[in-house]
């Protein structure tokens, strides 16, 4: 079967959200041309079209480009008719208060995890949110809830024979991998011991839908430092409780942990 080829102007201009996406502030256009290797001259006539759209803005004083209002509106419908989202955020909201650290949820696509929904409690505040990037499944309780329901041989066909290394602590073995999901599963929750990020502590618990398949995960994240005297067990208990609300609300007519 033909397969139609990609439209070329549609992803240069997917390129210039990207880089501007990518950058820690405003891009003048010469430094967006390099970024995604065009010309300035097309990448000049690209930001034009996008800035008439309001896909991009422009500083007047700076001149520089940043992100525009369409890109954060359709951001945002996207999250709004996802779901999982509409579901979630109220009771990760109320989580991440009532405990004082973060509460996330993530969904997979593909090979990682992408967050949903990213809030913050007293305890742990952000200068920046988590929602829509990404985080590798094997090393992230999140992505570990949401592979429990794997058995070793989907998990390598979906993540490859060489699981990548972040830090010491990150599992690198699927033997390993599959040896702590069963652990996992057994008590319901998935623990990631600064595997992505020295410093950093969570734990997750899996979503479920109305067939009981897992579409979703439920984090409670922090500094190390912060939950060395927090009771796991009893965060963990919380965690699951929500999770479970969750479940019921999309559909699960028994939420039990797995």
């Amino acid at each position: 079967m033909a397969t139609t080829p990609p439209n070329q102007s549609i992803e240069r201009a997917a390129a210039v959200l990207g880089a501007l996406g990518a950058a820690d502030g405003a891009m003048r256009a010469s430094d967006i041309a390099r970024a995604i290797g065009l010309g300035t001259s097309t990448t000049g006539r690209l930001l034009a079209t996008l800035e008439s759209l309001e896909y991009v803005r422009r500083d007047p004083e700076s001149q520089g480009y940043s992100v525009g209002r369409a890109v954060l509106e359709l951001a945002s419908q996207g999250l709004n008719h996802n779901p999982v989202h509409r579901e979630s955020r109220a009771a990760a909201q109320e989580l991440a208060h009532r405990i004082g650290l973060t509460a996330n949820v993530g969904v997979q696509d593909d090979a990682a995890c992408i967050y949903l929904c990213h809030f913050e409690g007293a305890l742990a505040p952000k200068s920046h949110t988590m929602i829509g990037m990404r985080q590798p499944l094997h090393a992230s309780a999140l992505g570990k809830a949401l592979m429990l329901d794997l058995s070793q041989a989907e998990r390598e066909a979906l993540l490859g024979a060489d699981l990548a290394r972040y830090t010491d602590h990150t599992i690198t073995s699927h033997d390993a991998l599959t040896a702590d999901l069963e652990a996992s599963a057994k008590r319901g929750w998935c623990v990631e011991n600064q595997e992505v990020a020295l410093g950093r502590f969570c734990i997750a618990a899996p979503i479920r839908n109305a067939s009981g398949r897992i579409v979703a995960a439920l984090s409670i994240s922090g500094r190390v430092t912060q939950l060395r005297d927090r009771d796991t067990a009893s965060l963990a208990e919380d965690l699951i409780e929500v999770a479970d609300r969750i479940s019921v609300g999309l559909g699960m007519i028994s939420a039990v942990a797995h």
